[in-house]
C-alpha cells in the first residue's frame, strides 16, 4: 500500500487484548489475505446466496488481454497466482491521498501452490524495482505502450493495467500466472472489520507518520483501519524502505490466516454472510475466479493448506547504486526463486540468503 498518504487523522491502537480460543484453529487456506477472505467464502457452502455474491465480484478476462504470446500452461495440479493490492485513491479511497496519474500495484506477491495442494511459497515484489517491463496493451486506449528499460515494477499496472501487471510478472518469472486477484484500500478495511479484527503483538512502538499508525509494544486486536496502516507502515522498520513494509505486510498475513477460523464465522450465517459480502466486494479477479462457483471451486482445491505450510520470501534485490531509493534484482538469486516455483520445488534458503529484502528487520517490531 502507498505511503503517499494526506489524512489528517493519527490512527491509535486500541491495545485491546483478545482472549485466545482454547482450541487454537489453524486456518486452511493461501497465504494471502484476499485469498483469506475468498476460501471463507468458498468454504461455507453459500449456495443459496450465489446470485446476490455473484454481482459484487469484478472480473477481467487476462487471457483475452495477453493472447497466446505468453509462458506455457503447465496443467501439473499446481497453480500460479498473482496477487496485488491496488494504491488507487478514487472513491472511498480518496481519504488516503491524490492519485499521481493511474493506480499503481502498490503490493505484489507471486502465490505458487504446489501440485499437492499440501504446500505454497509465497514471493513478494518490491514495488520499487526496477525491470524490464514489457510493451503492453494500454488499458484505457487502444494504444500500444512501448517496452521501457528501468522502469519500476508498480508501473505496469499504472500504464496497462491487470493484464500488464500479470504479464510483466510472466516476463521477470517465466511463469505462466493461473490467476488475478486484486484488492484496494476499502475493501480491505472492510473484510478485517467484518473478520473481527485480526491480533497483532508489536515488540517495539510504532510511530509512523506516513501510515499515520500510532501503537504502543504490545498486543493489540486492529481494526481495518489499523490494519491498514500497518500494512503501509515503511518509516518504523529497518531502513524505512519498502523492502520493512513488505516484512510487516508478510508477518500481518501470517496473523491474519491464524485468526480466521477463530472467530466463529461458521456458527454464525449471518457474519459468514457479512463476510462473503465483504470479500468479494474486495476484489477483483480474472474471468477464471468470476464467479462465487468458480472461487468455491478454486477454495475447495486449497484446504489442505495450513499456515505452517506456507514459506513467505520477498524477490531477491540489491539497492540500485544510481538509486537509493530502487532496488535491482538479484538476477542468479532471482533465476533459482523462480526455478524452484517453476519445477514445484520449495525455494532454497540460499537464494534469499545475501537479499536486501532480508534487511527489513520487522521481526524486531512485530511478533
Amino acid at each position: 500500500m502507498s505511503e503517499q498518504s494526506r489524512g489528517t487523522g493519527r490512527i491509535r491502537g486500541t491495545g485491546s487484548r483478545r482472549r485466545k480460543p482454547t482450541r487454537r484453529h489453524r486456518t486452511k487456506v493461501i497465504a494471502a489475505w484476499t485469498v483469506a477472505g475468498v476460501v471463507v467464502v468458498g468454504g461455507a457452502g453459500l449456495g443459496y446466496a450465489y446470485m446476490a455474491l455473484d454481482g459484487n465480484l469484478s472480473s477481467i478476462d487476462i487471457d483475452a488481454k495477453l493472447g497466446t504470446d505468453r509462458p506455457d500452461d503447465v496443467d501439473d495440479g499446481s497453480q500460479d497466482i498473482l496477487v496485488l493490492g491496488s494504491d488507487s485513491r478514487s472513491g472511498d479511497n480518496g481519504k488516503y491521498g491524490q492519485d499521481e496519474g493511474a493506480a499503481r500495484s502498490d503490493t505484489a506477491m507471486v502465490v505458487h501452490v504446489d501440485k499437492g495442494h499440501k504446500s505454497a511459497s509465497v514471493v513478494s515484489i518490491p514495488r520499487d524495482t526496477l525491470i524490464e517491463r514489457p510493451a503492453c496493451a494500454s488499458d484505457t486506449t487502444d494504444e500500444t505502450v512501448p517496452a521501457e528499460h528501468r522502469a519500476m515494477f508498480n508501473t505496469a499496472y499504472e500504464v496497462g493495467g491487470p493484464a500488464c501487471a500479470v504479464k510483466t510478472v510472466e516476463s521477470m518469472s517465466g511463469i505462466r500466472m493461473d490467476h488475478y486477484l486484486e484488492v484496494d484500500f476499502t475493501g480491505f478495511k472492510k473484510l478485517i472489520d467484518e473478520l473481527g479484527g485480526v491480533e497483532i503483538t508489536t515488540k517495539t512502538a510504532i510511530d509512523d507518520s506516513k501510515s499515520h499508525l500510532d501503537l504502543e509494544p504490545g498486543t493489540h486486536t486492529l481494526n481495518g483501519e489499523e490494519s491498514l496502516g500497518l500494512v503501509r507502515t515503511r518509516k518504523s522498520v529497518g531502513d524505512g524502505s519498502d523492502l520493512g513494509r513488505i516484512q510487516l505486510q508478510q508477518a500481518f498475513i501470517k496473523a491474519l490466516i491464524d485468526q480466521t477460523k477463530s472467530v466463529g464465522v461458521f456458527s454464525s450465517p449471518k457474519k459468514l454472510y457479512g463476510l462473503a459480502d465483504a470479500a468479494t466486494k474486495a476484489v477483483t479477479t480474472d474471468s477464471g475466479l468470476g464467479s462465487v462457483k468458480k472461487l468455491t471451486g478454486f477454495a475447495n482445491g486449497l484446504k489442505g493448506l495450513g499456515a505452517d505450510n506456507v514459506h513467505m520470501v520477498t524477490l531477491p534485490v540489491e539497492y540500485d547504486p544510481a538509486d537509493p531509493n530502487r532496488v535491482l534484482p538479484q538476477e542468479k538469486a532471482g533465476r533459482q526463486v523462480w526455478a524452484a516455483l517453476k519445477n514445484d520445488r520449495p525455494i532454497p534458503a540460499s537464494a534469499t540468503e545475501k537479499s536486501a529484502g532480508d534487511k527489513g528487520d520487522a521481526d524486531k517490531v512485530v511478533e
